[in-house]
């Protein structure tokens, strides 16, 4: 499997998943600076078939959460693109904006640059009118990035993860959104 270049910004490359990439993307997640907001880290059989399921959402939706990288660079920094939100909401149907990176590429804007060409991709190759985003209230670095993005909060959609007990600790998460016709960064 080799991986096809989707988007690329100044400094980074968004790409559909290649095979090799499963074991960067396997350490990413062994680090509990990446995983403290996600339900655990992921073992390779989980990285696998979350590979095998992006590069098959690209297929479907002609977009996914895809590979990034640097341009000068072969290995994954983590992930940033979009994705169908696959639980019921009061927001859903719904895609989400997502973004995942290995800690040490965090506080150097590459979330932030990918996910404005993600947005873009969506709001004008997929055509989507609204793109939302979710995360615990904790987690303050991304709901940094939503805002650098110029998405809003929508405190009447917030919801308790469908796929977490309601005691979990990240069960709560804040919905961020953005509308077609509010971005103003392209």
């Amino acid at each position: 499997m080799s991986g096809k270049t989707i988007l690329t910004t100044e400094r980074l490359l968004l790409r559909t998943w290649r095979e090799e990439d499963a074991k960067a993307y396997f350490q990413i997640h062994q680090d509990p600076k990446v995983t403290e907001f996600l339900a655990g880290p992921f073992t390779m059989k989980e990285v696998n078939k979350f590979i095998e399921a992006m590069n098959e959402h690209q297929q479907k939706y002609g977009y996914a959460f895809w590979a990034l990288q640097l341009k000068e660079r072969e290995e994954i920094l983590g992930f940033v693109g979009l994705q169908v939100v696959s639980f019921q909401a009061t927001f859903t149907p719904a895609t989400e904006i997502g973004w995942r990176l290995a800690s040490q590429y965090w506080g150097h804007g590459y979330a932030t640059e990918a996910a404005k060409a993600a947005l873009a991709h969506g709001f004008y190759q997929s055509n989507l009118d609204k793109i939302v985003a979710f995360t615990s209230p904790n987690n303050l670095r991304s709901q940094a990035v939503m805002r650098r993005l110029g998405m809003k909060h929508s405190p009447q959609d917030d919801f308790s993860h469908p796929r977490l007990p309601g005691d979990h600790p990240l069960s709560h998460c804040l919905l961020y959104y953005l509308e077609k016709n509010e971005a103003d960064f392209f």
